[in-house]
């Protein structure tokens, strides 16, 4: 609670205008997090990752600085499957005024600083990427890009990659066993899952979706040791 208090005193002065109900908050970012719901918002809060203001009736209202912390944390979750705790970890030291750095390695934007994700037409994504519409079909075809009316940032990165590895012979079709990969990673995740969800209160869903995002992210680093290691083979 001491915690609690010290974040929120933190926070600037907000005019009672600017504040956003929860309702209001989901409106905001579900376009960007479709998984976010009021339980989600609940749960963060409990890991004292937001604080947001209370009216004297109890309700929770959002200042602009809370949603761009809020988004700030999802971004770092969804993008980079990192553990809530280390999100919390790097939130304290730039709330206590230093310049942390997050695993993934380099600094991070400040969370007043993260945009909202750029959405692209086909055009625009292909434009961006530098790629032709024939590998953006062909990726489709692979499974390796969901089809779609707009694409984000995932996508364009994607396609980028696509670019990049078509110039060393390598085609969207080679990639074809990545989504079946993808799918047995997931099967791994929801047996993970199972005792959790087996209690279907609204802090066991949330629980369970931080412990997937966790689980991912112990995967993808298992994952990209065995290519390390494989390379090492190959150079030595």
């Amino acid at each position: 609670m001491a915690e609690r208090s010290a974040a929120a005193a933190r926070r600037p002065a907000t005019s009672a205008a600017t504040l956003l109900s929860i309702g209001q908050v989901l409106a905001k970012l579900s376009p960007e997090f479709p998984d976010l719901t009021p339980s989600k918002l609940r749960f963060l809060e409990e890991r004292q990752l937001i604080s947001p203001s209370r009216t004297e009736s109890g309700y929770r209202k959002f200042s602009p600085t809370d949603v761009d912390r809020l988004r700030f944390v999802l971004t770092m979750q969804r993008d980079h499957y990192l553990p809530l705790k280390v999100i919390r970890g790097y939130l304290d030291e730039l709330d206590a005024g230093r310049s942390p750095q997050l695993p993934m390695g380099g600094s991070v934007p400040a969370p007043s600083m993260l945009a909202t994700e750029r959405r692209y037409s086909r055009d625009e994504l292909i434009r961006e990427a530098g790629a032709t519409a024939t590998l953006l079909a062909d990726a489709v075809s692979a499974s390796l890009i969901a089809p779609a009316e707009t694409y984000g940032d995932d996508a364009l990165q994607v396609l980028r990659a696509m670019v990049e590895l078509q110039r060393s012979g390598i085609e969207p079709r080679h990639l074809r066993g990545f989504r079946a990969a993808a799918e047995r990673e997931l099967g791994l995740i929801e047996s993970a899952l199972i005792p959790v969800s087996r209690r279907n209160d609204r802090s066991s869903r949330a629980r369970a979706a931080e412990l997937a995002l966790e689980i991912a992210g112990q995967l993808e680093i298992v994952r990209s040791s065995l290519i390390r290691s494989a390379l090492g083979r190959l150079q030595s």
